[in-house]
């Protein structure tokens, strides 16, 4: 049972304290309003000699210490950075737009090959620059049956648009780096060109094709990788809803909040998933952010950690499923008291889709061992 986050009065996710009134006269979004958007595709490890440095780097040993990481906050990235390859990363690069009928669509949910429970959520672990840090994320139903959903600044740094190194996913962790439904390295982010080319939390997203997973085997000795298959045959994932008006439909936030509340407390380790419980939701704007069109869920006092984690429409506690509709992204302050009280999430539409399609329509390695 994921323990419930206390309700408080108010509500706010990221990692500004962020004290702006509640503004809820925006314009709507909808895919028809909604500014032309572009895909821009980031590499992470391309080939298995790739992956195997990161593997490498990610032993037991290493993840045993991750719950000493820093949970990432926005504009958390710094300093200079190498792509997991070991080479130079370039800057992120234009692809062909995914037709705009069909990014709109929506995606079913899915179980896993063996169960009758998905194990959607966990956390990725990544480098910027010579810092380890950590967000929650999901696996995501998609073609390739290889997406993880998470913040956008979980993945790229966009104040010197360089990607994380070293980036995985480890869907359902256990305390002290256990990884008990196995390790998925990231083969490459899909972004939006506003959050790549300029900070804009508005698409503070980001879709990653990660390659099959594999765990740690002890062999005479040694670790040895093992391959497990692709992300979703082994844990399932959650559908995608998209152009969903803030209002008109229940949510249910999730994540691993660890960070400092403003008044210096630390109610949470990290090392659970907790879960704020469908509140109200409503358009929200921080124009220190460029986020314009926000939406806010509100009561829900998540801490830096939950960065990242999923919003989920029509969950079902007992198949553990839902649809995707946000990202945590934002914490606030909106009583300007001891703990964060709101969480806010960029308006999924259109342009989404088109980044989620992208994902979704990669191919990857055939085996990582």
């Amino acid at each position: 049972m994921i323990p419930r986050v206390r309700r408080v009065a108010a509500a706010a996710l990221g990692s500004a304290l962020l004290m702006l009134p509640a503004l809820t006269g925006i314009a709507e979004a909808t895919s028809a309003a909604a500014p032309p958007s572009k895909v821009y595709a980031v590499p992470l490890a391309r080939t298995l000699t790739d992956v195997k440095r990161v593997a490498d780097y990610w032993k037991p040993d290493r993840l045993q210490k991750t719950d000493l990481s820093t949970p990432a906050t926005p504009g958390t990235g710094s300093g200079s950075s190498t792509s997991s390859s070991g080479a130079a990363a370039g800057p992120a690069a234009p692809v062909a737009a995914i037709k705009k009928a069909t990014a709109a669509a929506s995606v079913e949910p899915a179980l896993p090959h063996k169960g009758t429970a998905a194990k959607t959520m966990g956390k990725v672990f990544f480098r910027f620059g010579d810092k380890e840090y950590w967000c929650s994320a999901s696996a995501i139903a998609a073609r390739n049956r290889s997406v993880v959903a998470t913040a956008g600044h979980c993945a790229f740094d966009s104040r010197t648009a360089k990607p994380a190194d070293y980036w995985i996913f480890v869907p359902n962790p256990v305390p002290n780096g256990g990884a008990p439904d196995g390790i998925y390295v990231g083969a490459s982010i899909s972004l939006h060109e506003d959050w790549s080319g300029k900070g804009d939390y508005d698409f503070d997203y980001a879709f990653v094709t990660v390659h099959r997973g594999f765990t740690w085997v002890a062999k005479d000795g040694a670790y040895v990788m093992q391959d497990i298959g692709r992300l979703q045959d082994n844990v399932g994932g959650l559908g995608l809803e998209l152009n969903k008006k803030p209002g008109t439909y229940a949510v249910t936030a999730f994540g691993y909040p660890a960070g400092q509340q403003p008044d210096g407390s630390h109610p949470y380790d990290g090392k659970k998933l907790f879960q704020c419980i469908a509140g109200a939701t409503r358009y929200t704007v921080a124009p220190g952010r460029d986020l314009q069109k926000g939406v806010e869920l509100q009561p829900c006092d998540f801490s830096p950690g939950a960065s990242g984690g999923p919003w989920a429409i029509g969950w079902d506690d007992t198949r553990r499923l839902g649809s995707l509709a946000g990202v945590n992204s934002l914490t606030w302050n909106r009583d300007a008291k001891g703990r964060y009280d709101s969480v806010s999430s960029p308006y999924f539409d259109t342009g989404t889709g088109e980044v989620y399609r992208r994902a979704a329509s990669l191919s990857t390695l055939s085996n990582v061992t």
